[in-house]
């Protein structure tokens, strides 16, 4: 009874594949192999027609084994059959396979699928300070210990993790900057790669090999503001971008643009931008750019957090998380899928004919 059912399933399994060809049109089905295809058809072609010249030469060959039919037998002797024209049955199943033989190793796929979906969660930008100015101590107990570089580094890590331990899906990006600013991690949901590059660029030896120990916080948001463009997300609702700084900056002009003039084009574009200011035993007018950059970032509709210790740099980071619960909308492709099965299950089922019919029925045992 297994056996029975294990064929049926099997019947079952090759009626329903069969059946999807009339959801494939070829017309619209991709085919990367197209050129093997081709290849092995020629090949398959190619070896038909010399055999069939072989034949031709062998059998018009003169020989002295050969017989000659008397034309003086009767003529019913000599007369053909008139299902004489079934001995080349196996022979038009064979090349009615070959098409499907030729479709299948063309590999045809799906077509990408695109889907839009929402999920909880906000395209963030994290930019982090490398200048020269952040290998100042930081007293940690949690957070890196070391200078306040890796206590930034150590912050962004954390704020990671604990997006990653909720039900968010966003989507992160990383920019290390100094008087340059260069995109580490463009914009990804996989939340594990963005922690190893985090933990990549958070050494004492990775700092001390970055090239440009400048502060032009300013050229890092134009450059945070570039990346949501290039991904042509700034029409999108749900982005945001943190800045970890110590906020050593007094440039007040950048490319002949002020400090208002830059985040105006985050906030023109619903950028909101967080930053989270970390100078130890430093409060809000300490260090002198404080009142600038407050003043520039909550035009943007972010906040600007004067960190003086450890416990402000998490209180800010449980803060932004907290406000950071929004969704997006996320652009989803499914990938290809292959739909070579249908062609090919249906060419060796013809072959499958042909070699049965050839060696189970002696009358359609001869090559055309």
């Amino acid at each position: 009874m297994d056996h029975v059912d294990t064929v049926m399933a099997v019947l079952a399994e090759a009626r329903q594949t069969v059946a999807q060809l009339d959801d494939l049109p070829l017309a619209s089905l991709p085919l990367p192999r197209r050129d093997a295809a081709v290849l092995i058809l020629g090949l398959l072609v190619l070896i038909a027609v010399e055999v069939l010249l072989a034949r031709a030469v062998l059998r018009h060959g003169a020989g002295r084994t050969q017989l000659v039919l008397p034309a003086l037998l009767s003529s019913a002797v000599t007369r053909r059959s008139t299902l004489a024209p079934l001995r080349h049955t196996p022979f038009l199943l064979f090349l009615a396979g070959l098409p499907f033989v030729a479709v299948a190793i063309a590999d045809p796929h799906t077509a990408l699928i695109e889907e839009r979906a929402t999920f909880p969660g906000h395209r963030i930008a994290i930019l982090i300070d490398a200048s020269l100015s952040m290998d100042s101590s930081f007293a940690t107990e949690q957070l890196g210990w070391g200078n306040t570089y890796l206590a930034n580094v150590s912050a962004a890590d954390y704020f990671v993790r604990r997006r990653m331990a909720g039900s968010h899906r966003d989507l992160v990006s990383l920019v290390q900057f100094g008087g340059e600013a260069y995109i580490v991690t463009p914009f990804t949901n996989d939340y594990e790669n963005v922690l190893l590059s985090i933990g990549l660029i958070g050494t004492p030896e990775e700092y001390d090999r970055f090239p440009d120990h400048g502060t032009l916080i300013m050229r890092a948001v134009r450059r945070g503001v570039e990346l949501f463009r290039t991904f042509d997300f700034l029409s999108a609702q749900g982005n945001l971008m943190v800045i970890f700084s110590d906020g050593q900056d007094t440039h007040a002009i950048y490319e002949g643009q002020s400090i208002d003039e830059i985040l105006q084009e985050a906030a023109d574009n619903s950028i909101p931008v967080y930053f989270i200011r970390t100078a130890y035993n430093q409060t809000l007018g300490d260090v002198l750019p404080d009142i600038t950059w407050k003043l520039a970032v909550e035009k943007t509709g972010g906040r600007f957090y004067p960190a003086a210790d450890e416990a402000a740099i998490l209180q800010a980071v449980h803060e932004i998380d907290a406000l950071s619960a929004g969704e997006i909308e996320v652009t989803q492709y499914v990938a290809h899928q292959p739909r070579f099965s249908p062609y090919a299950l249906v060419a060796v089922g013809l072959w499958s004919l042909a070699v049965v019919g050839g060696l189970g029925v002696r009358q359609l045992r001869r090559f055309p």
